[in-house]
């Protein structure tokens, strides 16, 4: 069975911080920031400003008590403030695929080459492990997530209506651009806040400290894409899960089809809701 082991964790010397610490109170005060840009916010565009409040303190805490940890929360917090410039809603105009690219490149890259070659820092990994075959119990995940996807996705979109959240679908051009979104942010979502997000926070913290303060920022940009209602009832197991087995398997490529795969089952969910007589392929909606 698969376990944690914190010492093989994808992350460079041991965690010395504890949750109940000025670095924590600072990178809580970063997650909430995030809600109430990506969250809240978007609910309540008139109070989405105010997100940017805690996330000043947060940086005033980490500058004041540990440079070195205020170093990478600065990385992460300004990879924030720069997503929050733009809106990451469902949209798959051209215009705005080709905006949110711009951003979400700038965000992976920006922080990979800071951190390397300014900070001198191989914190942020992306690790291929070739060479290892996946076991039968990696295999037997990858199953285990497109049946529960392909159970549950459906009845969340639907019942709820969330899936009003992304477009139409009025022609094959949109189909295949939500396709294409669909599976460029999943891989993002990856590169981003497990590889970027989390390892930051994993260096610092213990991986469940790290984990949890990750899964609250990737859920609140999940609310902003589209994932509302009980949503984070789905989402929040998904990142710390995720987390888990970027941290157990030391491999990008595995995670990342564990994500593309749940995400093939949320694309087909939105066009069935969409065209229901055109793909028929769920029970029970």
């Amino acid at each position: 069975m698969w376990s944690v082991d914190t010492d093989r964790a994808v992350t460079i010397g041991a965690p010395q911080l504890k949750p109940l610490s000025w670095e924590a109170a600072a990178a809580a005060l970063l997650a909430v920031s995030a809600v109430v840009l990506f969250g809240v916010g978007t609910t309540f565009p008139q109070v989405r400003a105010f997100g940017y409040a805690p996330m000043l303190a947060a940086l005033i805490i980490a500058w004041s008590v540990n440079r070195r940890f205020a170093r990478d929360l600065s990385i992460i917090a300004a990879c924030l403030a720069l997503i929050s410039a733009i809106s990451v809603e469902a949209d798959i105009s051209w215009s705005n695929i080709a905006r949110m690219g711009v951003v979400l490149s700038a965000v992976v890259i920006g922080p990979w080459v800071v951190s390397r070659y300014v900070f001198d820092d191989k914190t942020i990994q992306f690790p291929l492990r070739r060479g290892q075959p996946w076991s039968r119990l990696e295999w037997a995940w990858l199953v285990f997530v497109v049946v529960v996807a392909w159970a549950v996705l459906p009845q969340y979109f639907m019942r709820t209506g969330v899936y009003l959240n992304w477009p139409p679908l009025t022609n094959w051009s949109e189909i295949i651009r939500l396709f294409f979104g669909v599976n460029a942010v999943g891989i993002w979502d990856e590169l981003f806040f497990i590889c970027t997000v989390f390892a930051l926070l994993r260096k610092h913290f213990s991986f469940w400290t790290a984990n949890v303060f990750t899964t609250i920022i990737f859920v609140s940009f999940l609310w902003e894409l589209g994932y509302r209602s009980i949503g984070p009832l789905l989402t929040i197991p998904f990142a710390l899960v995720q987390a888990f087995i970027f941290t157990r398997t030391k491999s990008l490529p595995y995670t990342v089809t564990v994500h593309l795969l749940f995400d093939a089952l949320v694309f087909l969910t939105i066009v069935h809701a969409h065209h229901p007589d055109a793909l028929p392929i769920f029970i029970g909606v």
